[in-house]
């Protein structure tokens, strides 16, 4: 299964650490800063502040989902249409170590 990029890495802070993080990753490391919205929906930080990595793949939801199967690998929660660089559907998986790993389909059904 080929990854075409690493959609977003979802990195959680505190409420009142926006304009720092902003600043750090805008003005200091030259990102630019898009869709810059605030989220609740997740648990607090249990720790390293680390809540996901996206991939993007060239494949359809069906296609990962399938895969995934083939391989044994547990599917926690689907996510119909959201991410960072467009509306394709997504699964999410933990690695060994148990790290969410989002995977997302660049091809919509």
């Amino acid at each position: 299964m080929d990854v075409a990029a690493i959609d977003h890495v979802n990195l959680t802070i505190p409420a009142d650490g926006v304009e720092r993080v902003v600043e750090f990753y805008g003005s200091t490391l030259d990102f630019d800063v898009e869709n810059r919205e605030l989220y609740e929906a997740f648990e607090p930080p249990s720790g390293s502040g680390f809540d996901h990595v996206a991939l993007v793949f060239k494949a359809s939801i069906t296609e990962i989902r399938l895969w995934l199967d083939a391989a044994g690998v547990e599917i926690e929660r689907s996510l119909e249409p959201l991410g960072a660089t467009g509306t394709a559907p997504a699964v999410y998986v933990r690695d060994p170590f148990g790290y969410v790993i989002e995977l997302k389909a660049a091809i919509a059904e």
